[in-house]
């Protein structure tokens, strides 16, 4: 399969899209048939703001949050995210009834850690997973972990995409799911249809984004 020429997943919301490229493509856990790009969702804010708005939906009545954890580089989405939860009257259980944005610090092994300063933000607190997309999960699971390491309960995971709908048994709420990606696929390199085939990776991707093979 050769790369394609990127578009543009739509929806109603002016500001609120998904830009994909079809290809062979590889990361750290395995090979997919999509590069879903969210830098943008990431970086500017009248984006960052209608994901936030989507995916408040999911939290806004029913569930309390102290913190949001962002993996990925999502603090434009968290801040957004808590600016709209905040400006509604949301109660947590924060005694200045704010909402903290944290992100982790990851150590050689891929574990998350967090420091003295940073892990109060974690104890005793309802934690709000927050990244760009969950593919398989793996990532997802081990900040899931080093919550609870530290004393926090996961009060949910949201992702602007996902292609699973659960992980460790919490609900992923995402604003796209493998429904808006025909024929989506995630898997480790041995098990990759394109490999089989002898296609050619067209490129490596990660949290920072595409870079060509």
């Amino acid at each position: 399969m050769a790369i394609e020429k990127s578009y543009k997943i739509r929806t109603k919301g002016k500001n609120l899209f998904l830009r994909v490229t079809r290809g062979h493509f590889m990361k750290t856990n395995g090979h997919m048939n999509y590069y879903i790009d969210v830098t943008m969702q990431k970086t500017r804010l009248s984006e960052a703001r209608a994901v936030a708005e989507e995916l408040v939906s999911h939290y806004s009545s029913n569930t309390i949050i102290d913190t949001i954890l962002c993996l990925d580089e999502m603090q434009v989405v968290a801040t957004c995210m808590a600016t709209q939860l905040t400006a509604s009257g949301y109660m947590n259980l924060n005694e200045h009834q704010t909402i903290y944005i944290l992100t982790p610090e990851k150590v050689s092994d891929g574990k998350f850690i967090f420091r003295e300063g940073s892990a109060a933000m974690i104890n005793g607190k309802n934690v709000l997973i927050l990244t760009s997309s969950v593919a398989t999960g793996r990532t997802t699971s081990v900040a899931m972990e080093a919550v609870r390491y530290y004393g926090g309960t996961v009060a949910g995971l949201a992702s602007i995409y996902s292609a699973v709908e659960e992980c460790g048994g919490v609900p992923v709420h995402s604003v796209f799911d493998t429904r808006d990606l025909d024929g989506y696929y995630c898997v480790p390199a041995h098990e990759c249809p394109l490999c089989r085939d002898g296609q050619m990776v067209d490129g490596v991707v990660n949290s920072y984004g595409f870079a060509h093979n």
